[in-house]
């Protein structure tokens, strides 16, 4: 910190004690609100993922003399993530800097006018008074493109047919051999474990294809042969369950790392997210299949890797697609303001709907291979993310 200098008066009037006085003008709490502002702008940017640098400002004030006026500094590492991946909801935590502002007297200028002022006006910092009543929105008026874009995959990013004649195949034809391969890993014993549950469950409700699941002290391959009976029928009666989708991810990991699988998304698809992402909107993905099923098909399309596009992935642990509590779950995961700031595409009526009760704005996509609609569901339809 600079140390006091001398009170003094310029242009008749009385400055006080200049270093002191300064550090609690107004220029200089507004210049620890734009560096804030910036540290924000980087962030949703992506450019950054914490302060592992340092920003300063030069605090400009004609009554206060050169050599008096002040450097305002974010603190270097005062902020740091836990996690390299962009855009994902990250626990932060504060260096032993906290949330302390340098402040230093330099002998600098700061024309009123320059690159400053230009981004200061673009991040809206300090131009309160300077917005036209036009861009003001009224309360309650819905955003006319919402901060954040939650998508789903089957018949919305990707035709169903790539699902249905891919990926289903692939995981029943090789649901055997994924098991016998990889039966005493960790990973195959806790996907067991689901297995296991949920065929309980099924056969006391009396589900079609449930089959008992031999004991663990019992033969490996009789164990698998259950196993593979029942992910079979579940497979066939297209189950939304997070014990198949979860093995199914497995599965498909090594189709995927084996150069086995690409997976198809709409030729719309890639130009939208890269659209979204320049207009710093976040984008996610809602799917029932496992989060890991998800980065999988998004990290391998026959556009390329397209998860530099996304925030994050959401599946049937936050509940199923046609509850409405599984959206008031994500809406309160993604720190929005309100629902209507996320808009929700899918391509079926019933998952629209409970978006909709949980106060999302919707739009469906109609896409070649999917469904009809029922009449008069009241959303509004697209045949391409570019109409967005």
């Amino acid at each position: 910190m600079a140390a006091a200098a001398p009170a003094m008066a310029l242009n008749g009037i009385k400055t006080g004690t200049a270093s002191q006085g300064h550090l609690e003008r107004t220029a200089a709490k507004e210049t620890e609100v734009l560096i804030s502002g910036f540290c924000r702008h980087f962030y949703n940017r992506r450019w950054v993922i914490g302060t592992a640098g340092s920003i300063a400002v030069k605090v400009h004030n004609v009554y206060i003399r050169k050599s008096q006026q002040l450097m305002v500094m974010s603190p270097s590492g005062g902020l740091s993530a836990s996690s390299s991946k962009p855009c994902l909801r990250k626990t932060t935590k504060s260096s032993g800097c906290d949330s302390l502002f340098m402040k230093r007297a330099l002998d600098l200028s700061c024309p009123s006018d320059g690159p400053i002022q230009r981004v200061r006006s673009s991040l809206g910092i300090g131009m309160e008074q300077n917005v036209s009543t036009k861009a003001r929105k009224s309360e309650g008026e819905i955003d006319p493109f919402p901060h954040c874009v939650v998508l789903d995959i089957e018949g919305t990013t990707t035709p169903i047919s790539f699902v249905t004649e891919v990926l289903f195949p692939y995981a029943r034809a090789n649901v055997g051999r994924h098991l016998s391969t990889t039966y005493d890993t960790p990973e195959t014993q806790d996907d067991i474990k689901l297995l296991r549950s949920q065929v309980q469950n099924d056969l006391e409700q009396g589900i079609a294809g449930a089959v008992p699941i031999p004991s663990d002290d019992a033969r490996k391959e009789e164990v698998i042969a259950a196993l593979v009976a029942n992910v079979e029928a579940m497979i066939k009666a297209d189950r939304k369950i997070t014990a198949l989708k979860e093995l199914q991810g497995h599965i498909w990991q090594t189709g995927f790392e084996g150069k086995e699988l690409e997976a198809i998304v709409f030729d719309d698809v890639p130009k939208a997210l890269e659209k979204w992402h320049a207009l710093g909107k976040k984008v996610y993905i809602y799917s029932s299949g496992s989060r890991l099923a998800q980065r999988l098909i998004f990290g391998n399309t026959n556009y390329g890797d397209l998860r530099k596009y996304l925030c994050g992935f959401f599946d049937t642990k936050v509940g199923n697609k046609r509850e409405t509590s599984s959206y008031v779950e994500i809406f309160e995961s993604l720190g929005v303001d309100k629902p209507s700031n996320i808009l929700f595409l899918t391509d079926v009526s019933q998952e629209a709907t409970a978006a909709k009760s949980a106060g999302l704005e919707v739009v469906i996509s109609v896409r070649p291979g999917n469904g009809p609609l029922p009449e008069n569901h009241g959303f509004r339809t697209v045949n391409s993310f570019l109409e967005v």
